[in-house]
């Protein structure tokens, strides 16, 4: 005789495995590596230092 399973308890553990595989899918596709974060916020930076030496001062 076969073991007796929870049908809803399959599905969510279907759902759940589809749902990281995704998920890891989209980390390799979309994610930014380290080097390109620090990239982004040293030009940030960078840019609001520029900004930040044309602003007029009020007298």
């Amino acid at each position: 005789m076969a073991d007796i399973i929870s049908l809803s308890k399959k599905r969510k553990a279907k759902a759940r495995s589809q749902k990281e595989k995704k998920a890891s899918e989209n980390r390799i596709k979309f994610g930014r590596t380290k080097s390109e974060k620090k990239l982004d916020t040293l030009e940030k930076e960078r840019h609001e230092r520029q900004l930040d030496g044309h602003k007029l001062e009020k007298e």
